[in-house]
């Protein structure tokens, strides 16, 4: 089973769904705004994928920090990320613990669910 960890109202996320219902790909939706995030999840995912790749610096969220505020390390990304979840980059897709996307690119998703 997937999980698509993202945020309803944004636009590639629901490029993303559109791509997976049409596809027949079922997957469960976890909302940030609803759910949050916690700890153990975005460690977990750090051990696959460095902070910098994790957190979206192009999206309103990054770019509306004041520059004091923008993580240097890791410690200070997860701060950000755990009182902030939409900073997160979005959609993160992930099986048995795995990470398998992050971000929504059609020929991506197309070689990673074709199997």
């Amino acid at each position: 089973m997937y999980t698509l960890y993202a945020i309803p109202n944004c636009d590639t996320v629901k490029k993303a769904r559109v791509w997976l219902a049409a596809n027949g790909v079922d997957y469960q939706f976890h909302d940030y705004k609803k759910q949050g995030i916690d700890r153990p999840t975005i460690e977990r995912w750090l051990t696959q994928k460095p902070w910098e790749d994790l957190v979206n610096r192009a999206g309103t969220t990054w770019r509306q920090l004041p520059e004091t505020d923008r993580p240097t390390q890791t410690d200070d990304a997860i701060a950000l990320m755990l009182a902030n979840p939409s900073v997160i980059r979005r959609p993160l897709i992930e099986s048995e613990g795995k990470i398998i996307a992050l971000g929504f690119k059609p020929d991506d998703y197309q070689t990673v669910f074709s199997h």
